[in-house]
């Protein structure tokens, strides 16, 4: 891939930025702030780069809003597990987006490098898998299981997996992929897809090991549930800290696991190729 960054381009991508947050928050897909920080990074990764990297992320965006959308329902049954609801503010959209935003720009300064375009990919292929992941885990039949001893624990508890969840995790990889696949039909289907799929897997799952360790959890006395929520939804106190750091909120560990696919999508292919 040798993109071209023109002018009109990155004025085209400033406004489908901010035109899709706009939309997005009048759906209630996005809060107020992540709206704001949407056309920010949307600006960012549609002006510089293109088509491409615009549908892959859009991909990402309305896969896993609608799944939102689609088990609210259920979700909503475990709202207290989670810190935030279905509406994503500035932090969710930067833990998503923020690494995509910085590979568009250094694309332009390596024309001639795949790491970049390879990597973002594995980005969006590793928080589409995890969102698919969170969302559609809910249906499994069986409680999931801590990823790093096998317990059984509750549905939506931070670390948890299960064969439902982890189906949908390599679906959301895969779906990136093949997106990921009709812009590049020059590389193979090795690197576009097996490899990328393989690395949003990987990143998922690395999520899951970071919800499970480092990921500060709280207890809720009055519910008597471990939740990612700092402070209690009635009175607004401090919760009792569980385990984990204190800064290592869920925002936190998104990126990480973006990271982490991404790296994860260039070594292997170093490794293969």
């Amino acid at each position: 891939m040798e993109p071209v960054i023109t002018l009109q381009q990155i004025s085209g991508g400033i406004l489908l930025a901010v035109v899709i947050g706009v939309l997005a928050w009048r759906a209630g897909a996005l809060a107020p702030s992540g709206a704001w920080a949407a056309g920010v990074i949307g600006s960012f990764i549609f002006g510089f780069g293109g088509l491409p990297w615009a549908a892959l992320l859009l991909t990402f965006f309305i896969s896993s809003s609608g799944l939102s959308k689609l088990f609210a329902s259920r979700k909503k049954l475990m709202s207290e597990k989670f810190a935030k609801g279905s509406r994503r503010d500035w932090g969710q959209v930067l833990a998503n987006g923020g690494l995509g935003a910085f590979l568009a720009v250094v694309q332009p300064l390596q024309p001639d490098e795949l790491w970049p375009w390879l990597a973002f990919v594995a980005a969006m292929a590793t928080v589409n898998a995890d969102t698919w992941a969170t969302e559609i885990g809910v249906l499994s039949p069986n409680r999931p299981r801590l990823i790093t001893t096998g317990q059984k624990v509750e549905r939506g508890t931070s670390g948890g997996v299960s064969l439902t969840g982890s189906i949908a995790t390599l679906a959301g990889a895969l779906l990136v992929a093949l997106i990921g696949k009709i812009f590049t039909p020059e590389q193979s289907w090795l690197v576009a897809v097996g490899v990328v799929t393989l690395a949003g897997f990987a990143g998922a799952f690395f999520d899951s090991l970071l919800g499970a360790t480092v990921q500060a959890i709280y207890y809720d006395p009055i519910r008597e549930k471990e939740t990612e929520r700092r402070v209690f939804m009635d009175n607004n106190q401090p919760a009792m800290p569980v385990r984990g750091w204190e800064w290592m909120n869920n925002d936190v560990v998104n990126f990480l696991s973006s990271i982490f696919g991404a790296l994860a999508a260039v070594g292997i292919y170093l490794l293969i190729v």
